[in-house]
């Protein structure tokens, strides 16, 4: 029997080389599919959200006035004819005029933070005043068609406004007293609607005796 030759040798070498070929040819085909970046194309950049602006910060609020301080305050009409006591709480007033004899009104409203206040009573009585840096009240009381202006400084107790009420031998007592600086006191006592001048308090005690009775005349505030 004869030996193959060199040419089968040959040949078998080239189908080798053609298998070996196809066989690269197909694993690269594979890897080429399955690889993410090849296969799809490139990603679009997304765009990046405009940036969040910050409202401005709103400038901070006035800070808030206050009412005027709690206090009393007492003087007396530019013609030295009556006498004029307010007495302040808490953004609120209540005044008192008083001729001492027979002419008289209480009168209250409201005290702006600036310190101006308009103070209303009885029969149209009115009351227009400011309040001068904390130490007087400066302003005019319009009563049965008269204008009084007048000036009243804060005072300290026992100086201020006191009022006492009762029924005495069944009449109303209503008796009002202003206790000026220095001690001098204006006021009225009024029984059952008619006024007369009133009978001196102790200030200390706020004690009056009014037709053999005791009464007890307290500091008047809003």
């Amino acid at each position: 029997m004869k030996r193959p030759g060199p040419l089968l040798t040959l040949l078998a070498g080239l189908l080798l080389a053609v298998f070996m070929l196809t066989l690269n040819a197909t694993t690269g085909t594979k890897n080429a599919s399955s690889s993410p970046q090849e296969a799809s194309p490139s990603a679009t950049p997304q765009a990046s959200p405009p940036p969040t602006s910050t409202p401005p910060s709103s400038s901070p609020p006035p800070p808030s006035k206050s009412a005027p301080p709690n206090a009393d305050y007492a003087g007396r009409t530019d013609d030295n004819s009556s006498a004029v006591a307010v007495s302040l709480r808490g953004g609120k007033a209540i005044a008192y005029f008083c001729d001492g004899r027979s002419k008289e009104s209480w009168l209250k409203g409201d005290v702006d933070d600036d310190g101006t206040m308009n103070l209303t009573g009885k029969n149209g009585a009115e009351l227009n005043g400011t309040l001068k840096n904390g130490r007087s009240i400066r302003g005019t009381v319009d009563l049965g068609g008269q204008r009084y202006a007048f000036t009243a400084d804060k005072a300290v107790k026992p100086s201020g406004l006191y009022r006492a009420t009762a029924t005495v031998r069944g009449a109303k007592i209503d008796g009002g007293w202003i206790v000026l600086p220095g001690g001098k006191q204006v006021g009225i006592l009024d029984r059952d609607g008619k006024p007369t001048a009133a009978p001196t308090i102790d200030p200390e005690t706020g004690t009056v005796t009014v037709d053999g009775q005791t009464l007890t005349a307290s500091p008047v505030t809003p």
